[in-house]
């Protein structure tokens, strides 16, 4: 029996994370859940797993919060020091992180700083603050465990095969709603369009990320740090049935692959059962009904987030830092109708090109990286005072 913390339990992976808890209750047991405002849900939640503790984001709703979970005897708490306090609790063995954009970094460095290991679903992490984050799990001898699809396919590849050095990775993208679009196509896209994702279900920042091929810019970074690689052994390739999730290629040219159904149940459930594979009743892959898999180059002109991203990544230093507040921004902006779906670009170029380089950043330079390339996105769109 694990005794889990799920960090972000209301989003997208959250939910599907207790799936896995709900499905294999003898492996399992939650101890502490956080969501940032959905607090009606993670009383639900709280009242079903019956963990040690809660923390939500929003103060206003902490009373009413406590008095729901008071009769089970669940502790609740308000705000982002209560929750860096919370992953430190004795009982936790693996801390879920599946808190959207920069947010889950605070808590992460907590987790690790006492010890539990981790599994990864907030890339943002490690896109901000990768050396940061490794060193300290390191120092710590704390097991970073990724969740997202298309990491977790690289990390199963590797099993066995630690000893033996890689010559690339290759991670593979659907190519998102937009893909074989013109810009002339996606200056006219809504955020109706851009949030019906081909073949995952997915919050509504990470599907945005998808559909400008930014998500797999961050996985680019986030893989980076994760597998201690260089840019240019990173290649992303689309592949728009999504089975393939990801391919180890290594120094004697052979190539692994894992494959599967697009499920992010997988991925979550072997991260947190590392290093076992526990069974499961989902459905399997069927060879005859995927008679191809094709693959194709992303299209860095159209889809100008992702080369963004690999300059960042290239560039290094709070670069990534700044890249990911700018997107985070214009995310939000995008999905409150304030800019076009290529205007996020030029944003983000933009803040990139206006906040001070940082080649080695502490945590105080990326916080501040970070306040900064938010002030500058924010100022630099008339929408945003609207």
């Amino acid at each position: 029996m694990k005794k889990v913390a799920i960090l972000g339990s209301t989003g997208s992976i959250g939910t599907q994370a207790l799936d896995v808890v709900r499905e294999q209750p003898d492996h399992f047991e939650v101890e502490l859940l956080s969501c940032g405002n959905n607090v009606d849900l993670l009383i639900q939640q709280a009242l079903e797993f019956k963990p040690n503790a809660v923390v939500i984001g929003d103060a206003a709703k902490l009373e009413a919060t406590k008095d729901a979970l008071f009769p089970a005897g669940i502790k609740a708490y308000a705000g982002a020091e209560a929750l860096e306090q919370c992953v430190r609790m004795e009982g936790i063995e693996l801390v879920l992180t599946a808190l959207v954009g920069y947010a889950g970094l605070r808590p992460t460095l907590a987790a690790i700083d006492a010890g539990k290991h981790i599994a990864l679903a907030n890339k943002e992490t490690l896109v901000v603050a990768g050396e940061l984050v490794t060193k300290a799990a390191r120092d710590k001898g704390v097991n970073i465990y990724p969740v997202d699809s298309e990491h977790s396919a690289i990390f199963q590849c590797l099993a066995g095969e630690w000893h033996n050095p890689i010559e690339k990775i290759v991670l593979t993208a659907s190519g998102g709603p937009f893909r074989g679009k013109s810009r002339e196509d996606l200056a006219k896209v809504t955020k109706a369009q851009a949030l019906k994702h081909p073949n995952w279900d997915m919050g509504a920042k990470i599907t945005i990320d998808s559909a400008s091929l930014m998500n797999k810019g961050l996985e680019a970074i986030e893989a980076k740090w994760l597998f201690n690689l260089k840019a240019e052994q990173i290649e992303i390739i689309v592949h728009p049935q999504s089975i393939i999730h990801s391919i180890v290629q290594f120094r004697d040219g052979s190539m692994k692959a894992q494959m599967g159904l697009p499920d992010m149940k997988l991925p979550i459930q072997y991260a947190m059962a590392y290093p076992d594979r526990l069974p499961t009743s989902w459905p399997r892959f069927d060879f005859t009904k995927y008679p191809a898999l094709t693959f194709e180059q992303p299209d860095l002109k159209t889809f100008r987030n992702l080369a963004l991203a690999l300059e960042a990544m290239e560039k290094g230093g709070n670069a990534p830092c700044v890249l990911n507040a700018a997107n985070e921004v214009a995310v939000e902006l995008f999905l409150q109708d304030r800019i076009g779906f290529l205007e996020m670009s030029d944003l983000i170029a933009d803040t990139l090109n206006t906040v001070p380089f940082v080649p080695q950043p502490e945590l105080a330079d990326l916080q501040a990286s970070d306040a900064e390339a938010r002030r500058v996105a924010r100022e630099r769109t008339p929408a945003w005072n609207s």
